[in-house]
């Protein structure tokens, strides 16, 4: 039995209780829970298949004081590594904890805040218990890429011209509806049926989630609650920290680059990354990375750089500890204003994500040399993303996004996965082929594993696939690649991966042409687009490969006997069994 500390938030009458470890473990898992069943329920009802389909959102629970406390374990990584727990104390340094009362539900997406496109909005409302509802315990808060916000969305120069802009708006006040602000958001959306109902769903979890806490922390009482998240916390940077101390002290070091920066230049972007490993602190210095960028790929100190690292670090560590405030405590950041990552809030930031696979990627490569049996090899790290758009035969808008899946990086002890998402999306999902093609005007073509794709190695990488959709009405076509000219990494002699395309057939065209440029390229009915992804970098010298796992590739497609003899110097008989 252990005497908890109080917290500042705990009201003075109560006195300091014991709390015991069933408890703790209890509220633990239940907060997680709460987040989960959350989660759970925006899918059921949102709208927009990008919510329920697609998983873009996270849902979190922040602290009195905007501190993170446990997040779903689902969510997009960058959402709840700071993103809602900046919108929490801003949304404090405007109104005071005085002026947010139960029943009040606040909105921020402001990139001066939150760092990120306009899109992804944070909604959330304050968590009051005990006699009177005056204790404030923290903040139910979901981070929800709105569908639709105006704005022309593609070639931005800066924040201003990528749509709806709020900062810390209340859409509830004490309990009621602010009927000004819904008429705002729904008059700024090309969209408004799924963005309002995506909104409502949105609420409904804000609610929901609150009452599910209350309730958890007024049936342990409010001093056991606050001190099982103050111990919770306080575990997870114990653990954070014997994670850091096992590494060798020393300077790593990882140089790479994107292909360009999305304003019509093909000059390559500098991508330089430094992890300083001292005692039980691990510092990224991200001073030598890319400036400012013209296109619209930056996002800001908080929701870039800061996201960045405590992504990647998370990912070093593994999924055994909760992510949250007490995770990130021994992670220190060097990174100047106006950098790519730690931009203006004035910057375009629309395409803010597309850096983030690559310098996650950059910051765990960094480390190959500390941690030479639990650093992959590189993943295809890039979002391989397709934006059909236009008008419906009734005059509808339709937009559609669809982000290519693709091989992740082998490791000491097995091939690597995929196709997943990229390090900075989690478990957002592939939108099922036949909800596409009732909502867009396109079909599938063809679906499936892109072989050879995959990096060399005693344990190849994840592969890529191959998806292709036949254009039914005309539409425009925006793409996002990149990694293409510096592809996937292999690491301890593992080869590299095949980078991501796609191309364009024109309809009665035998021809293909590259849609590698964010570029509205105009569609009619019949054209093609192919979309190729990338794989995973490999581990380890292919000349180790066990020749079983060989033929076990070759068996299955997923590698043609020309690449297994040019890569792994094995002989492939008539009859397809390899040989040494």
């Amino acid at each position: 039995m252990q005497e908890i500390v109080r917290s500042k938030d705990v009201a003075p009458e109560l006195d300091p209780i014991t709390l015991d470890p069933i408890t703790l473990e209890v509220i633990r898992h239940g907060l997680v829970s709460i987040t989960n069943q959350i989660d759970a329920n925006i899918k059921r009802t949102a709208f927009s298949p990008y919510i329920y389909e697609y998983n873009d959102f996270a849902v979190g629970l922040v602290g009195a004081d905007g501190q993170l406390i446990a997040q779903c374990t689902g969510g997009m990584p960058p959402f709840v590594a700071d993103s809602v727990g900046m919108a929490v104390r801003d949304g404090i340094q405007i109104y005071g904890k005085a002026r947010l009362h139960h029943g009040d539900v606040v909105l921020c997406n402001h990139a001066a805040v939150q760092g990120q496109h306009l899109n992804n909005t944070v909604m959330y409302t304050p968590i009051y218990v005990g006699p009177g509802r005056s204790t404030l315990i923290g903040f139910f808060a979901i981070n929800v890429h709105w569908i639709e916000i105006g704005g022309i969305q593609s070639n931005s120069t800066d924040i201003f011209m990528e749509g709806l802009q709020l900062r810390s708006i209340k859409l509830w006040s004490k309990g009621e509806p602010i009927e000004e602000v819904y008429r705002i958001i729904e008059n700024n959306t090309r969209m408004p049926n799924e963005l309002m109902g995506d909104i409502a769903a949105q609420l409904a979890g804000c609610l929901l989630g609150r009452d599910l806490t209350a309730e958890l922390a007024e049936k342990y009482g409010v001093a056991a609650f606050n001190g099982a998240v103050e111990r919770i916390l306080d575990q997870s940077e114990a653990a954070a920290r014997a994670f850091i101390r096992a590494m060798p002290d020393g300077v790593y070091r990882c140089d790479t680059w994107l292909d360009n920066d999305r304003s019509g230049s093909d000059e390559p972007v500098p991508i330089k990354v430094k992890v300083i490993v001292e005692g039980d602190e691990l510092t990224v210095d991200f001073s030598e990375i890319a400036g400012q960028a013209k296109g619209a790929i930056n996002s800001g100190y908080y929701g870039g750089g800061q996201t960045i690292a405590r992504v990647a670090f998370k990912y070093l560590m593994g999924a055994g500890e909760m992510a949250n405030e007490g995770t990130f405590r021994p992670i220190k950041l060097v990174l100047p204003l106006g950098k790519l990552i730690s931009a203006d809030p004035t910057a375009p930031m629309f395409m803010y994500p597309t850096p983030f696979p690559t310098v996650i990627d950059a910051v765990i490569k960094a480390l190959e040399n500390a941690l030479p049996s639990r650093v992959p090899g590189g993943h295809f790290g890039t979002h391989s993303g397709v934006r059909f758009y236009g008008r419906r035969a009734d005059g509808s808008f339709f937009d559609t996004h669809d982000s290519g899946h693709g091989g992740w990086g082998a490791c000491a002890t097995h091939d690597g996965a995929g196709p997943f998402r990229t390090m900075a999306h989690g478990d957002t999902r592939i939108i099922p082929l036949e909800l596409q093609e009732s909502l867009m005007p396109f079909r599938i073509e063809s679906f499936s594993l892109r072989e050879d794709s995959a990096g060399a190695g005693k344990f190849r990488g994840g592969l890529g696939f191959r998806k292709c959709y036949r254009i039914l009405r005309p539409c425009l076509l925006g793409t996002n690649l990149d990694r293409t000219k510096f592809p996937p990494w292999g690491v301890q002699g593992g080869k590299d991966a095949k980078p991501g395309r796609f191309m364009l057939t024109k309809a009665g065209a035998t021809t293909e042409q590259s849609v590698e440029k964010e570029n509205a390229y105009k569609l009619e009915p019949g054209d093609l687009v192919s979309v190729e992804t990338g794989g995973g970098g490999g581990y380890g010298a292919p000349s180790e490969r066990a020749l079983e796992l060989i033929q076990r590739d070759l068996d299955g497609g997923y590698v043609t006997r020309a690449a297994a003899e040019r890569d792994y110097g094995v002989r492939v008989g008539a009859d397809g069994k390899a040989r040494r």
